[in-house]
């Protein structure tokens, strides 16, 4: 019967310097998807990105080599596929802690699936497959920052979004009606008006909240309404959108 003991330091029982270079690669790719995010301000940055691509590389290691000095036991047999299943598995708990909803918008699905991405990546590193690695981390420096330009112009005047806008004014001016016939005569559709006085302020100001729906440059309408006489404070904010994430 094969002995069971296998020397702590065995260089020949895949821990050589194949396996080592299949961590440093992914390690370095895992790291380039991290700092991707990082740059983007994202919640899971560099550093998550880093360790679940180096631990999915060694699990697939683990997966490979771990167990070799046991398959030529009687009635061993080895299924080297079911540790990457686990792997596969595992991941879904990290990313789905980084989604979550706010005002009825589901924010950090990108990052998410970033996550699982980098697991694959690092999976596809452990299990000898660099080239597949290399070319999965390009194709996601593609998607990520490639398509939002590509799905802006595509839906550019095709999908209506949302802006609010909220306007500091100085009252006793019939002011109010004139900014709403600018937000009208713009393209965009007025969804909700919300006005409140000031009390603080000498200048009896007001302040309105106006909630827009249409396809022209919110940016822009905001600019135009600030450089109107009797404006005197314009803040503008998009509304929320699937792929804005954590």
């Amino acid at each position: 019967m094969p002995s069971l003991a296998v020397p702590l330091w065995d260089v020949g029982n895949g821990q050589g310097l194949r396996q080592l270079g299949e961590l440093g690669l992914a390690l370095l790719l895992s790291s380039l998807i991290g700092w991707e995010r990082e740059a983007q301000q994202k919640s899971a940055g560099l550093r998550t990105h880093t360790l679940v691509g180096v631990a999915s590389a060694l699990m697939m290691e683990v997966s490979q080599h771990g167990f070799t000095h046991v398959l030529g036991l009687a009635n061993v047999s080895f299924d080297p596929s079911r540790v990457a299943a686990q792997i596969v598995s595992g991941i879904g708990f990290i990313g789905g802690g980084l989604i979550f909803v706010r005002r009825d918008a589901v924010r950090g699905l990108t990052t998410a699936a970033t996550i699982w991405l980098t697991c694959a990546v690092g999976m596809a590193c452990g299990g000898g497959l660099p080239i597949l690695a290399l070319a999965t981390t390009a194709l996601h420096f593609l998607v990520v920052r490639g398509y939002p330009a590509l799905s802006r112009r595509l839906a550019r005047g095709a999908v209506p979004a949302t802006a609010e806008l909220r306007l500091t004014y100085l009252t006793g001016r019939a002011l109010l009606p004139r900014l709403m016939e600018m937000c009208t005569g713009r393209g965009f559709r007025i969804l909700q008006v919300t006005a409140e006085r000031l009390p603080g302020r000498t200048d009896d100001a007001a302040r309105v909240l106006l909630r827009l729906e249409g396809t022209a440059d919110a940016g822009r309408l905001a600019s135009e309404l600030f450089h109107t006489e009797g404006v005197v404070d314009v803040d503008v904010s998009l509304g929320d959108s699937d792929e804005q994430d954590a």
